[in-house]
């Protein structure tokens, strides 16, 4: 998979002090919110290809992740060949074949996104499936409905019944925490790869789900009633799901979401009608 070159400033990863790994030259620049590094280095007198994963901010959560991946051993989930956390928290991973359903579908024009969104939904479900000892996941602002004052200052006054109405049942499970298309990596339709399992943990099933469903700004799939329900049938093979608790979510999420998408004319567009059907 091919990354950008360098679009930020970075820690230095070769001064990171690894015990198990070299680094001998970068690759990429992966956009993340942690500083990554596509390299190709030394492990276990071999050149292999990896990913350093360097903490940039405050909750970064890398050591979760490499106690997470060291019990999720399977080919889909990255093996953890490196790490440390005194100073700058930091982890090395194999690279995992594969390319990002976005490269795959590019525009999506002719909606190739129906083939692939089932096992999408169904990969989700199976990882809700799995028995793994976690921590709860940590709280973020996309866990809460807006307030009242959130909603009046975006126009979105309309909201405030529905919010104020709605159930809020929480089943717990293991989840992703951020199970969206850029974590997931596809060969010849299938999965290869689930990456970034930072904010893992114990949480809310429903939310999970909503978070995977919805529709980044850029992204060409899952703008359609069709394709979410694809999803859907694609999880229900293998779990169940409280359809109004998902779409509760999504909606407190898209909230938020308006509040830095404002140059993107076409997402707040798409956002705000999705929204206004809702209710």
């Amino acid at each position: 998979m091919s990354h950008p070159e360098k679009w930020r400033e970075t820690c230095d990863p070769f001064a990171l002090p690894y015990s198990r790994f070299r680094p001998l030259e970068i690759l990429g620049y992966p956009h993340a919110g942690n500083d990554v590094f596509h390299v190709l280095g030394l492990y276990r007198g071999a050149e292999v290809r990896a990913y350093i994963k360097a903490a940039r901010q405050k909750g970064s959560a890398i050591e979760n992740e490499v106690a997470l991946l060291k019990r999720l051993d399977a080919p889909l989930f990255p093996k953890v060949i490196d790490w440390g956390f005194e100073g700058t928290p930091f982890s090395v991973t194999l690279e995992l074949p594969g390319e990002r359903l976005s490269t795959l579908l590019g525009d999506n024009a002719d909606m190739a996104s129906m083939a692939y969104l089932p096992r999408y939904g169904r990969a989700l479900a199976a990882l809700h499936r799995m028995a793994i000892p976690a921590s709860p996941v940590a709280d973020r602002r996309f866990f809460h409905a807006p307030d009242a004052a959130t909603l009046r200052r975006m126009d979105l006054v309309f909201l405030q019944g529905y919010f104020a109405d709605c159930p809020r049942p929480t089943v717990e499970c293991f989840c992703h925490g951020d199970f969206h298309y850029a974590n997931l990596l596809w060969r010849d339709g299938e999965i290869t790869g689930i990456l970034d399992f930072e904010l893992a943990g114990l949480g809310n099933r429903d939310f999970d789900i909503a978070w995977a469903l919805l529709l980044r700004p850029g992204q060409r799939f899952l703008m359609t009633e069709a394709e979410q329900a694809a999803f859907l049938d694609g999880y229900a093979a293998l779990g169940d799901f409280d359809l109004s608790a998902v779409r509760r979510c999504m909606a407190q999420c898209y909230v938020y979401f308006l509040q830095f998408s404002g140059n993107d004319r076409a997402y707040c567009d798409y956002v705000r009608g999705w929204l206004e059907a809702l209710v």
